[in-house]
């Protein structure tokens, strides 16, 4: 059995999966943005139960407090995700990963009638372990339905919160601090984008840069 890495509060890690037998997870725009919801509102070391529940709370900003994780950047596409994690709390990974699993599965299955595994297996981890790596990491998440070239009106990335628009919940701040504006970030990240197309293009090794 594959053993996950020991998480560490502070450090950043690219956490991804697909659908079992690489079935397509969102297969609208609601199951995307269902999952969204459950990104944000799973993310606390407070337990909430269902979302479900959760909707006859009387003020849901008061429920999400400390989160267990900073999402620094993800990418959803129809039939995988990659998240850009930074742990915040102890097991925080684990914890909002299996939230999710749980969570998002059992919508998923109750919807369009289906049961067993959704997910394909447990969830992958790469810890980033240095600051290059977090940088063109963050680019790969970002654009990775432009790396994998999907053309779909179903998938939903942080793109927009680090080109243009500032509303949204990733902690975008770790990674363009690092730049003089969101202008030069992009080119990075395009550039970045470029290289790893071409390098696909030319059917090479691709690990350095995640592909899964």
């Amino acid at each position: 059995m594959r053993k996950l890495p020991q998480f560490v509060n502070g450090e950043y890690y690219h956490v991804y999966n697909r659908g079992t037998e690489k079935r397509d997870l969102f297969l609208d725009s609601y199951d995307v943005s269902r999952f969204l919801k459950c990104m944000q509102l799973f993310n606390t070391i407070t337990p909430i139960g269902s979302l479900y529940e959760l909707s006859f709370a009387k003020d849901v900003t008061t429920v999400v407090n400390k989160p267990l994780v900073n999402f620094v950047a993800y990418c959803l596409n129809p039939n995988h995700f990659h998240f850009l994690l930074q742990q915040k709390q102890d097991c925080g990974v684990s914890e909002i990963m299996k939230r999710l699993g749980a969570g998002y599965a059992g919508f998923f299955n109750l919807k369009y009638k289906r049961t067993g595994a959704l997910f394909s297996g447990k969830y992958k981890v790469k810890h980033v372990t240095d600051n290059d790596y977090l940088l063109h990491l963050s680019a790969y998440v970002n654009l990775n339905d432009r790396v994998h070239e999907i053309n779909s009106p179903i998938v939903r990335s942080s793109w927009g919160e680090y080109s243009e628009n500032p509303n949204g919940f990733c902690k975008t701040s770790i990674v363009l601090k690092q730049f003089k504006s969101k202008k030069d970030y992009t080119t990075f990240a395009l550039d970045s984008l470029k290289l790893m197309l071409d390098r696909k293009a030319e059917d090479k090794d691709l690990s350095a840069f995640l592909i899964d």
